[in-house]
C-alpha cells in the first residue's frame, strides 16, 4: 500500500466508531449476538437500518415455528421464558383471561411450562428491550443507518476494515456479523452466495428445484381460467401468472419463495380496525381470487393462529392467500429503491386482498363474514397504521461456504460434528410461481412441506471461506441449500445462531485468529456453558409422546410410513407415538396418503389399531384401507372423537395376515372434511 493511501486509511479509521463486534441487522439473531458480546465483557454496536428491532419476531410472527422445541436453548429459550413471565401477570390479559387462552392450548403452549411460544408483537419488543437493557452500555444500538451498497465495505488482506453507511457514518471492528435477512454485508464483502433454488443434482437432494409434482398443498382445488378474457389465450394472462411452464421437476432456477406480511388481527370489536380499500386498488390483481371463489373454492383463504388477548398471527393458506406469489424474485439483489417498491407492492396487494375477501360482492357471503369478523389490532404497530413493520423475507441470499447444509442434514442421513445449534422444523418452501397447465388452468408451483428430524447446524455454515473473508460471521443468511434453509429459517434458530456467532467471534478476538481458525472444542465448551442445545437423538418428549419401545406388538410410526404428502409435522396434541404426528394441512384432498407396512414375523391373526390425537378440527370421515390375507377391508374413522382402545390407539379390526411385508394399512385424505392426522399403526397378535 502506498504511503498516501495508508495515511488516508488511518485518517478514516480515526473517524470511525469502533466496537469489539459490529452487528449489522437488528433481527432476532442480531439482538442475541449483540447481547452475548456484552455478556462476554465486550462492546458491540448493533446497527438496524430501520427504526425498530426484532425483525419478524416483533413484526407479527408470534406463532413460533420450530417443530421440536427441545432443540431450542441458550438465549433463545430465555426469550420465550421472558414471554412466559410477561403473560403470567394477570394485568397483561385484557381481551380474555389467561385461563381461557390456555384452555385451548394453541400452538403447543401449556400453562404448566416455563416457556411460552405465542405472543403479541409489542410483547416481543418489551422482552427484547428488557434483555438489551440488562446488557448495559456495552451494547450501542444504532437505528436508521443502512450500508452504502457501492462503497460500504472496506477490506484489507481478506479482512473487513470498516463498513460505511449511506450517511457517511463509519464503523470499525475486530469481527463483523451480518444478521440481516438480505445478506448485504456478506455480499459486499465478496462472500459467495446463491439466490433461488439449486437443482436436486447439485447437492444430491430430492426436494430442491422446481416442484410441480410435489406442490399439492396450498393448491387450487377447482379449475380457474387464467386468461384476461375467459377462454381466450390471445387476451393475455391475468397479473401474477407466468407465461412459461416451469422446468422439469428438480431443475434449478433463480426464483425465490413468496413473501407476505404476518398480520396481527383481532375479533375484539373495541380493538378491531376494519379492512380498508388501499389507495390505487386495481381489481385486475384480484380477478384470480374472485374467479377462484366463483369456481367453488369455499375454504377460508388465510390462517389466523390465536395469540393472547384475542389476537392472531395470520399467515398464508390455500391457493390465493396472503403470499404475493412470484412478485419478489428481484428483491434479494436489488438496490434500496427497488426493494422499497417491491415492499410497498406487497403491502398494497395484501391490504387489497383483505378488503376484497371482506367486501367484494363476488365473494360468497360466508367468506365475507369470516373476513369481516377480524381486522387489524389497533394497539399494535401504532407507528405504522397498525400494519406489520417487517416484510416476511423468507429467504434472499444464502451464503456458500466450506459446508452447505442440505436435505441430508434435515433427514439426519448426514450429521455434522461441529454443531452451533439445531434446526427442527419441516423442510418448508412456500409457492414460487403460478403457471398455466396444458389443460389451460392456473396452478401454483414450489410448495414443499416435508418433515425433518432435529439436526445440528454446522459452524462452517455460518462463517465464509477463509479465502473470501476472515472476520465475518453470517448467522441468518447462512450456508444452506434452498430446501434445507426452508427448515433452518425459523426465528428461534436465528436467535441461537446469532448467540453462537458472537461466542465464536469472542474466541477469535481472544486468540487473535480468523473466524475459520476458532478451535471447535473450545467453541463447543463455551456454547454448552450458555446452555445451547447442540444435538440430541430424538426421543418422545416427556409427558407428551409415547415411546414406541414401550408399546406391545409391532408398531410402525409415521416416520417409517410411505408418504405421499402429509409433510406437516406437529406435537401440539399430546399422546402421540414417538416424536410427533403428521397432518394433511386440511389441504390437497385426495392427493395425500400414508401406507404403513409391517414386517410380520409369522402368519396369524392380528388386531390392528391406529393412533391419532382427537380435536374438533379433525376430519370425521377418514378412510383407512387394511390389506390382509383375505383381501382388503375399509374402515372410516372419526378423528374428532377420542380413540376407544388402549391409549393412544383406536382398534380398526382383527384380521388374518401372512408373514413378511404383504399386509399394510393405508390412510388417505380423499373426501375428508377436516384435518387428517397420521401417527402410528399397531399389529397386536391375538393368539387365536
Amino acid at each position: 500500500m502506498r504511503p498516501a493511501a495508508s495515511l488516508l486509511l488511518l485518517s478514516a479509521l480515526l473517524r470511525a466508531e469502533e466496537a469489539d463486534i459490529v452487528v449489522y441487522g437488528g433481527t432476532s439473531g442480531g439482538i442475541t449476538a449483540a447481547i452475548q458480546a456484552a455478556r462476554d465483557g465486550r462492546t458491540a454496536v448493533l446497527i438496524e437500518p430501520t427504526k425498530f428491532l426484532g425483525g419478524l419476531t416483533t413484526g407479527g410472527l408470534g406463532a413460533t415455528d420450530i417443530g421440536n422445541k427441545r432443540a431450542i436453548g441458550g438465549m433463545s429459550r430465555e426469550f420465550y421464558q421472558g414471554i412466559h413471565r410477561h403473560y403470567s401477570e394477570a394485568a397483561h390479559w385484557r381481551q380474555q383471561t389467561r385461563e381461557d387462552y390456555f384452555a385451548r392450548r394453541p400452538h403447543g403452549n401449556s400453562a404448566a411450562e416455563d416457556t411460552m411460544w405465542t405472543f403479541e408483537p409489542h410483547v416481543a419488543s418489551l422482552v427484547y428491550d428488557g434483555m438489551l437493557k440488562a446488557a448495559g452500555d456495552r451494547v450501542t444500538v444504532v437505528h436508521g443507518e443502512r450500508l452504502d451498497l457501492k462503497k460500504g465495505v472496506v477490506k484489507e488482506d481478506g479482512r473487513i476494515v470498516k463498513i460505511v453507511m449511506e450517511s457517511g457514518r463509519e464503523f470499525t471492528s475486530k469481527i463483523f456479523i451480518d444478521a440481516t435477512y438480505e445478506g448485504d454485508l456478506m455480499a459486499k464483502a465478496g462472500v459467495s452466495y446463491h439466490v433461488g433454488r439449486e437443482a436436486n443434482a447439485t447437492y444430491g437432494e430430492t426436494l430442491n428445484g422446481v416442484q410441480v409434482g410435489h406442490a399439492r398443498s396450498h393448491q387450487f382445488k377447482v379449475e380457474v381460467d387464467p386468461y384476461v378474457k375467459k377462454g381466450d389465450p390471445s387476451s393475455g394472462l391475468l397479473p401474477g401468472i407466468e407465461k412459461e411452464i416451469p422446468g422439469s421437476d428438480g431443475s434449478g432456477d433463480r426464483k425465490v419463495q413468496a413473501y407476505n406480511f404476518r398480520m396481527c388481527t383481532t375479533d375484539a370489536p373495541e380493538n378491531r380496525r376494519d379492512w380498508e380499500k388501499p389507495e390505487g386498488y386495481d381489481e385486475r390483481w384480484y380477478e384470480l381470487a374472485l374467479r377462484n371463489v366463483e369456481a367453488g373454492e369455499d375454504r377460508i383463504s388465510w390462517a389466523p393462529t390465536p395469540m393472547p388477548n384475542r389476537k392472531t398471527d395470520t399467515n398464508n393458506k390455500f391457493a390465493v392467500s396472503t403470499d404475493f406469489i412470484g412478485q419478489n424474485w428481484d428483491y434479494a439483489e436489488a438496490d434500496y429503491p427497488t426493494r422499497e417498491k417491491i415492499w410497498k407492492a406487497h403491502e398494497s396487494w395484501q391490504k387489497g386482498l383483505m378488503w376484497t375477501y371482506a367486501h367484494h360482492p363476488r365473494v360468497p357471503e360466508n367468506m365475507r363474514l369470516a373476513f369481516q369478523k377480524f381486522g387489524l389490532a389497533k394497539d399494535e404497530f401504532r407507528d405504522n397504521g397498525n400494519w406489520p413493520r417487517q416484510l416476511y423475507v423468507r429467504e434472499a441470499r444464502r451464503m456458500v461456504s466450506d459446508y452447505v447444509m442440505t436435505e441430508k442434514n434435515c433427514r439426519r442421513t448426514e450429521v455434522v460434528e461441529d454443531s452451533v445449534g439445531m434446526g427442527a422444523y419441516n423442510m418448508d418452501s412456500h409457492h414460487i410461481q403460478r403457471f398455466v397447465t396444458k389443460e389451460g388452468f392456473v396452478r401454483n408451483e414450489g410448495d414443499v412441506q416435508v418433515g425433518s428430524k432435529p439436526y445440528p447446524v454446522s459452524y462452517r455454515s455460518i462463517r465464509p471461506r477463509a479465502s473470501e473473508c476472515t472476520n465475518l460471521l453470517v448467522p441468518v443468511c447462512l450456508s444452506a441449500s434452498h430446501i434445507a434453509y426452508g427448515s433452518i429459517r425459523m426465528e428461534p434458530v436465528f436467535m441461537v445462531m446469532g448467540q453462537s456467532a458472537a461466542i465464536a467471534a469472542g474466541l477469535a478476538i481472544e486468540a487473535g485468529t480468523s473466524v475459520q481458525d476458532v478451535p471447535y472444542p473450545r467453541l463447543k465448551e463455551r456454547l454448552l456453558a450458555v446452555n445451547q442445545v447442540l444435538d440430541f437423538v430424538p426421543t418422545a418428549p416427556v409427558g407428551r409422546g409415547v415411546a414406541k419401545s414401550t408399546l406391545p406388538g409391532i408398531v410402525i410410526d409415521d416416520d417409517q410410513a410411505e408418504l405421499k404428502g402429509f409433510g406437516s409435522v406437529s406435537t401440539s396434541t399430546p399422546g402421540f407415538v414417538g416424536e410427533g404426528y403428521r397432518h394433511d394441512g386440511n389441504d390437497g384432498k385426495g392427493a395425500q396418503s400414508a401406507k404403513f407396512t409391517p414386517d410380520l414375523p409369522k402368519a396369524g391373526r392380528y388386531r390392528v389399531a391406529f393412533s391419532y390425537g382427537p380435536n374438533k378440527n379433525r376430519a370425521g370421515n377418514v378412510s383407512i384401507r387394511i390389506r390382509h390375507a383375505d383381501g382388503e377391508s375399509t374402515v372410516t374413522v372419526n378423528q374428532k372423537s377420542t380413540p376407544s382402545g388402549d391409549k393412544p390407539f383406536r382398534p380398526l379390526g382383527t384380521f388374518d395376515f401372512k408373514s413378511g411385508r404383504e399386509g399394510w394399512v393405508e390412510i388417505s385424505n380423499a373426501g375428508s372434511d377436516g384435518y387428517v392426522i397420521v401417527d402410528a399403526v399397531q399389529w397386536l397378535p391375538t393368539g387365536e
